[in-house]
């Protein structure tokens, strides 16, 4: 059984998904002298917004990903990343021998350390509760049998459940899932389609960027460490680890990397009609001339530029994402490199930039597609990457459904975020969701500026 399509080759610095077969039998971990004879360190985890995934650019990213990476180029080997689909397959594959090192966001279990080696702590998590802002709001462990919970299979939130049905609520019921990811069961939550789920404390910060609607109504564990772990017979491997990682956590290397996924950010008041007309007479009067000559130049509806660039960024030059992006049309640095942009939170620059790329991506669609399709398909691009656009397309012929037509691509797009789909596209993982609200989003805009600028 296959367990990965595509083979993502970089430099020796960079990431390679391993394209394994499931051996016949199991074979014993590799010791550490022929790790590094080998010249690869073999890495599991899994295609997650909090671990590993491929970004708008087309570019491996993740808090695990950018974490072994580094590891790897101190032992001056190349990393190669084995991707599974669930945190079962993870360890699974490291109790086989087929990997060196678990990364994958995986908390310290006494069931864990019974049967693998735990390497560096490096990050704390509590468990959480996540129910819809809307729905039933549990308070206490006894009122947990009045919701329908749905977890993970094997994971460490199904653990946790039994000891506080063991301990605390003995008529506790849930349903242990291994057809979804922690981040498909959020996204139910979110849609109303399931009552609550656990997750990690980390995956919910990340997740409720996206998903408004999820709240967290009970805090079920004290704060927990995030490891990576190890086959039992690496114990050469674990202490060199460890040396390492004393090193990294005090440097500037760590400080970044948790800044990047983790830190501080500031949040847009989405949909906020009355926001949007203050900034309509206060902010966009700056920068209506440079909007006008952008859309001009490349061929763009003004009022669609407009609703975008609004919201990327509610029209704030200085705006900057948790990733990294910023300015008014939130470009990345690759991105700007290529649109000529040198300083993205220059507002004439930043929005010619986005603009023309926003140009490029309509190109990139056939001619023969309905103007207002291609106008839609082109942002949800801008938002996703034409890489997983390009899947979308791809799994909407599979489905028998027109890869051209916006109507049928806003069915498409959010399968990309379930494991199902998105273990054989070629690209992998995305938040197929956030592009449909993006572009919802912004006809949204349109039509408010149309009636406020008339």
């Amino acid at each position: 059984m296959s367990y990965c399509k595509a083979v993502l080759l970089i430099t020796m610095a960079a990431l390679v998904v391993a394209c394994s077969k499931e051996p016949d039998t199991a074979g014993p971990a590799r010791t550490y002298q022929e790790i590094i004879d080998s010249g690869e360190l073999l890495i599991v985890t899994r295609n997650a917004p909090s671990t590993w995934y491929i970004d708008a650019d087309g570019e491996p990213t993740g808090y695990e990903y950018d974490l072994a990476k580094a590891y790897a180029q101190h032992l001056n080997l190349t990393p190669r990343l084995i991707i599974k689909d669930s945190i079962k397959a993870v360890f699974d594959t490291l109790r086989r021998g087929d990997a060196d090192v678990a990364a994958a966001g995986l908390t310290v279990l006494p069931t864990r350390q019974a049967e693998f080696l735990v390497g560096p702590e490096y990050n704390s998590v509590h468990q959480v509760l996540v129910c819809h802002r809307d729905g039933y709001k549990p308070e206490g462990y006894d009122e947990l049998s009045e919701i329908d919970i749905v977890v993970v299979e094997g994971s460490s939130y199904a653990e946790q459940l039994n000891e506080i049905k063991q301990q605390n609520n003995p008529t506790l019921t849930w349903q242990e899932t291994d057809d979804y990811s922690t981040e498909e069961l959020l996204e139910k939550v979110a849609e109303q389609k399931v009552d609550c789920t656990v997750a990690d404390s980390t995956i919910v910060k990340i997740n409720r960027r996206y998903f408004p609607e999820l709240m967290v109504t009970m805090q079920l564990t004290e704060s927990q460490d995030i490891a990576l772990y190890l086959p039992q017979r690496l114990t050469p491997l674990q202490k060199q680890l460890e040396q390492w990682f004393e090193r990294f956590q005090t440097s500037s290397q760590m400080k970044k990397l948790t800044d990047r996924y983790y830190g501080y950010f500031r949040e847009f008041d989405y949909v906020d009609v009355s926001v949007l007309k203050r900034r309509i007479d206060k902010r966009l009067p700056h920068y209506k001339t440079h909007f006008k000559a952008a859309a001009d130049k490349n061929a763009l509806p003004y009022l669609t530029l407009l609703a975008q660039s609004y919201q990327e960024s509610h029209w704030d030059k200085n705006a900057i994402s948790p990733t990294g992006v910023k300015g008014i049309m939130m470009l990345t640095q690759n991105t700007a490199k290529a649109m000529g942009v040198d300083d993205r939170t220059d507002p004439k620059q930043s929005i010619m930039g986005g603009a023309k790329y926003l140009r490029k991506m309509v190109e990139r669609f056939n001619d023969d597609i309905k103007p207002d399709d291609k106008l839609y398909l082109a942002l949800a691009a801008y938002n996703v990457g034409r890489a997983h656009m390009h899947d979308a397309q791809s799994l909407a012929r599979e489905l028998g459904l027109s890869p051209y037509d916006w109507h049928d691509m806003k069915q498409v797009l959010p399968l990309l975020s379930q494991k199902k789909y998105y273990k054989k596209l070629k690209y992998g993982y995305a938040r197929g969701t956030e592009p449909v609200r993006y572009v919802q989003r912004i006809r949204e805009y349109q039509h408010i500026l149309e009636n406020e600028l008339q």
